[in-house]
């Protein structure tokens, strides 16, 4: 399952502001910041499958 990581850039480092496995509630809220003038982003996780 995806997990979506929504960051702010607050210099010198970006910070999490938001863990979610719901991609709707993620890209609602880094289009909420960037309306705000913040730099967002969405950065995605996918677990890799362990194969045996």
């Amino acid at each position: 399952m995806t997990t979506y990581i929504v960051s702010v850039f607050d210099k010198p480092h970006w910070r999490t502001v938001l863990t979610t496995k719901d991609k709707v509630e993620a890209e609602a809220l880094e289009q909420a910041m960037v309306q705000d003038g913040v730099k967002a982003q969405i950065e995605e996780i996918t677990p890799k499958v362990k194969r045996r």
